[in-house]
């Protein structure tokens, strides 16, 4: 057990005096109750809240951004910036990784974790983890192009791609692709050996988890403890 004000200081998102002062406040609630004393102490796993918002004091982090154009999905570079440069110091600190990369110019949800085996799960085809983007397209997406996604696809370049979903969206210059593999540029590669290249591509979901609407293009914030749960459950 710790102590509360070094429970939610360990997040990131508060110094333990910003912590006194939350709780001073009674803006603090564990299991449901007004906590007024932040040196009382409790487990990671109990359901902490600021201001009616559950807080994740777990011993890993887990950060959902909604990747801009323009940043690597990478923890550092030389000579570019990383979604990385758009979290406090505090969670730069706390060795957090893109699970699985964006491209530099697509958009949409990343998760962000310093949690290794929950990040190598997700990752791996075995897992079978539905991983859901939205496309836009130079072109018409036909059912032959659903056709060839269905039964998976082997590129110019010897690339073999497993089946995928490929459901065409309005007027078809729009549609979702979900892979169950993350290869190098593999929706772009995919759409354009089909004669429809991509406009512009913004990943919506991994798994259980979606991207929340609420967030712009830059914004981040911490998963639920419901979130973190449905992962867990996901990776057994």
């Amino acid at each position: 057990m710790e102590r509360l004000d070094k429970l939610l200081a360990a997040t990131g998102r508060w110094s333990r005096k910003e912590v006194k002062e939350l709780v001073r406040q009674g803006r603090v609630q564990v299991r449901g109750r007004v906590v007024m004393r932040p040196e009382e102490k409790y487990e990671p796993a109990d359901p902490i809240a600021v201001d009616g918002q559950t807080v994740s004091c777990g011993a890993f982090t887990y950060i959902m951004m909604n990747k801009p154009d323009g940043l690597l999905s990478a923890t550092e570079d030389r000579n570019q910036k990383t979604v990385l440069d758009l979290l406090p110091e505090q969670y730069r600190k706390q060795g957090l990784f893109p699970v699985g990369r964006l491209d530099k110019d697509t958009l949409g949800l990343l998760l962000l974790t310093n949690d290794g085996e929950l990040a190598h799960r997700m990752l791996a085809p075995k897992s079978h983890v539905d991983k859901v983007y939205l496309a836009h397209v130079d072109g018409k997406v036909d059912q032959r192009d659903v056709q060839a996604f269905a039964r998976g696809l082997t590129l110019d370049d010897g690339l073999e791609c497993m089946p995928a979903g490929l459901e065409p969206l309005e007027d078809a210059s729009r549609c979702l692709v979900t892979l169950r593999e993350g290869k190098f540029h593999q929706v772009k590669r995919m759409l354009a050996f089909c004669g429809k290249p991509v406009v512009r591509l913004e990943r919506l979901s991994m798994g259980p988890l979606k991207l929340d609407p609420s967030l712009g293009p830059g914004q981040w914030r911490v998963l639920t403890q419901e979130e973190v749960r449905a992962l867990s459950a996901l990776m057994g």
